[in-house]
């Protein structure tokens, strides 16, 4: 056997591992039971729903003020190259109408 199908055999190894560890993760993962917990914390105490509900507010309000911040960079760039586009294409007709006509 050569050392290149070694490494290939080897790869193939890790692929097969890591597809079983998956499938197991998937099969026997308890998720339910994790969410289940969770729920039971929040619904005993309002404060702590009240908290969450803040927090996930706030968290919306953060990222929806970032993409609007992005949004306005882009429309003032694209507001500052046509204001420039425009200044330069002024700047050329004056040349062009002020050469001196050859004949």
């Amino acid at each position: 056997m050569k050392a290149g199908s070694a490494q290939v055999a080897w790869v193939r190894i890790g692929i097969r591992r890591a597809f079983t560890t998956a499938a197991a993760v998937m099969i026997g993962g308890g998720t339910s039971a994790l969410a289940a917990q969770s729920s039971m914390q929040l619904t005993g105490d309002t404060s702590l729903m009240d908290g969450a509900k803040l927090g996930i507010l706030v968290l919306l309000a953060i990222t929806l003020a970032m993409q609007g911040a992005f949004v306005a960079f882009f429309l003032y760039l694209r507001r500052r190259a046509k204001r420039i586009a425009d200044v330069d294409l002024d700047v050329e007709w004056s040349e062009v109408q002020s050469s001196p006509r050859r004949s």
